[in-house]
């Protein structure tokens, strides 16, 4: 199988990863719940990849590095816990619903007002569109840092305003592209280790820049202050009531081992040059139409398209069964980018790269392509 679909997850983890993995289900017990050999070499080794993803991302405190299970955890997270009646926020056309759907519950029950950021025909905003939204009691704008169907990045520096929380969903640019919290004024990054970061799957979290107060969306075990009726407020036991998923843990630290080690730059290099290798291959086939904005290969590698009036899934079908292409079709759970591009009825199919494919499987998905077109 030629494994085309990395936007979704990454098949492929370094050997490292899976090996942390196995060493942390023999030897670590439960973070934080006891004095023990294993309770201690599982919290030191939580604690260890704290600090490595507060380096990785730029976060100045380990203590404010919280893990959740995904992306989608973590943006529930920070979208409940520092959202109040009467708040207004911004938000964009090509959010995913991990974004969409915590800001619509909360509008529908009348919590928070909702503006959004609309997106043209190659799923591009306008950043004065931005401004032009803000109210008097605007306070936080939420957005993706890349489309998960386009591949278009959103430039941070010009969406972010004194004095409004920025929460960025980073679930397509983790591990792919570098980001830098400080110097992009992200308050909230919410990432999941499961794709671009080449982590287990289950793994994921949140980082916080110091001064932000996030509520608790879930409370229960801590390993601390049991005789108390609340949650306690130290960070990060503050948002992570329950068991940890330790053994993941080890997994997604071994892999920002590896990340570093190759390096970031490299392995981006290297994605959006498969990117733009298929991209060339088959934008000019009859037939074909390739949507998302390609003018600047500051992106992540992701190319998404539709052959002639075919249903996505189909074309999908076709090159899984006649090729062995594993791609991804219809929704992409990202309803509003659909509508911006004009392919609610049809939806697309999105081919993803990363690190671990080869140029002769992109020539492959190219040459699957033409003759699937013709």
């Amino acid at each position: 199988m030629i494994y085309l679909d990395n936007a979704a997850t990454t098949l492929k983890k370094p050997q490292t990863v899976i090996d942390a993995v196995i060493t942390a289900m023999n030897t670590a017990g439960n973070a934080s719940r006891g004095a023990h050999g294993s309770s201690l070499t599982a919290s030191r080794m939580v604690y260890d990849a704290r600090v490595k993803i507060a380096e990785f991302f730029g976060c100045k405190r380990p203590d404010h590095v919280v893990f959740t299970a995904n992306s989608t955890e973590a943006l529930n997270i920070a979208i409940n816990g520092v959202l109040s009646k009467g708040d207004h926020v911004i938000t964009t056309d090509l959010e995913h619903n991990s974004v969409l759907r915590p800001l619509y519950r909360l509008e529908d029950e009348g919590v928070i007002k909702l503006s959004v950021v609309k997106a043209d025909k190659l799923g591009r905003v306008n950043y004065e569109d931005f401004a032009t939204l803000l109210q008097p009691n605007t306070k936080a704008i939420v957005c993706t840092h890349a489309s998960n169907l386009t591949g278009n990045l959103l430039d941070l520096n010009q969406i972010r305003h004194e004095g409004i929380l920025l929460i960025v969903d980073a679930s397509q640019t983790a591990g792919s592209v570098p980001i830098d919290m400080e110097a992009l004024g992200i308050d909230i990054l919410c990432f999941t280790g499961h794709k671009g970061l080449m982590g287990p799957q289950g793994t994921g979290g949140m980082c916080i820049r110091e001064g932000v107060e996030i509520r608790p969306f879930k409370v229960g075990g801590s390993g601390i202050w049991s005789y108390e009726r609340h949650q306690p407020e130290e960070m990060p036991t503050r948002l992570e009531a329950g068991t940890l998923n330790s053994h993941g843990i080890a997994g997604l630290s071994a892999a920002v081992d590896y990340l570093n080690l190759v390096g970031l730059e490299t392995i981006a290099n290297k994605e959006c040059s498969l990117a733009r290798m298929f991209y060339e291959g088959v934008k000019t086939i009859e037939g074909v139409t390739v949507y998302g904005d390609f003018s600047d290969w500051n992106r992540t590698a992701i190319v998404t398209l539709n052959l002639h009036d075919w249903d996505s899934a189909i074309t999908a079908d076709e090159l899984a069964e006649t090729y062995g292409i594993a791609t991804r079709a219809g929704a992409h759970c990202a309803p509003r980018m659909h509508q911006a591009l004009g392919t609610v009825e049809q939806g697309a199919v999105r081919f993803s790269f990363s690190w671990f494919n080869t140029e002769e499987e992109v020539q492959t998905a190219i040459e699957a392509v033409k003759e699937l077109a013709e």
